[in-house]
């Protein structure tokens, strides 16, 4: 059967009961088997799970062959520029410490391939205890812009090493909104214009800056048909700093990101 990624969302919550299971990750090799307690291995092990679920559940899905790139998988087959999903995982005990993408390819991407802005990410926190069982505490679906925020100094949360631009990171999405430093992006558009001033900002891809948003508008308009009205990023900007830490920096007082 063919389900969308809010479908597949709904039947892992609904039929799967998925708050309400556990699984255990074990190796062998030769005759010794034991149970994996690391947590960090359980991110990578989850879309390969998901995959299988899918599987199994007689539900359409390809894998995208370029696994540096979302979506993992196509849930629709025979057209790839629709129902696209990306699975993440993170230690619910901790903060989010997956990727999204690699910036420059990233941003090259979405010129060629717009509709990849709108693939959906399921998102799965999860808790390993002491004797090797894993529970999913929470699952979320949302938009790449739902869990991306700025960060100081970048229109976007980024791993930057050397002032080079490497991955595009998550914020903490479902934190206390008063706790956290940057807000999450509240649309398509302003994430976009993100981008586009990340790419002018950023010495590996700013020789693109002065015509990026040309093209990923013009390709995004080819696709939907639909012509996106992107603001600057200086005229936004002030939206995704919360009050309190405005308030902080003008007294002068220390500032620590919290997500």
């Amino acid at each position: 059967m063919k389900l969308t990624a809010d479908q597949v969302y709904q039947k892992l919550l609904e039929d799967f009961k998925i708050y309400e299971v556990q699984g255990q990750i074990k190796f062998y090799l030769g005759d010794v088997d034991i149970i994996v307690k690391a947590r960090d291995v359980v991110g990578n092990i989850m879309q390969e799970w998901l995959e299988g679920w899918l599987k199994k559940n007689d539900i359409e899905y390809s894998p995208n062959e370029n696994t540096q790139m979302p979506p993992d998988v196509f849930l629709s087959p025979d057209d790839k520029t629709k129902d696209l999903l990306e699975v993440k995982a993170f230690n619910y005990e901790a903060t989010p410490g997956f990727d999204i993408a690699d910036f420059n390819a990233f941003q090259t991407e979405l010129i060629r391939e717009p509709y990849m802005v709108h693939t959906k990410y399921i998102i799965f926190g999860y808790v390993m205890q002491d004797d090797g069982f894993v529970v999913i505490k929470k699952m979320w679906l949302k938009n790449v812009w739902e869990i991306c925020r700025p960060m100081e100094n970048w229109p976007l949360n980024l791993q930057v090493k050397k002032n080079v631009v490497h991955k595009i990171r998550p914020g903490k999405w479902y934190a206390d909104g008063e706790r956290s430093k940057f807000k999450q992006f509240a649309s398509l558009e302003h994430f976009i214009s993100a981008i586009d001033e990340t790419v002018f900002r950023n010495p590996d891809t700013r020789k693109f800056s002065g015509e990026w948003l040309s093209k990923f508008t013009k390709s995004y308009q080819k696709h939907y048909g639909v012509k996106l009205d992107i603001p600057r990023w200086n005229d936004i900007a002030e939206e995704y700093v919360n009050k309190k830490e405005k308030n902080k920096t003008s007294n002068g007082s220390p500032q620590q990101d919290m997500g």
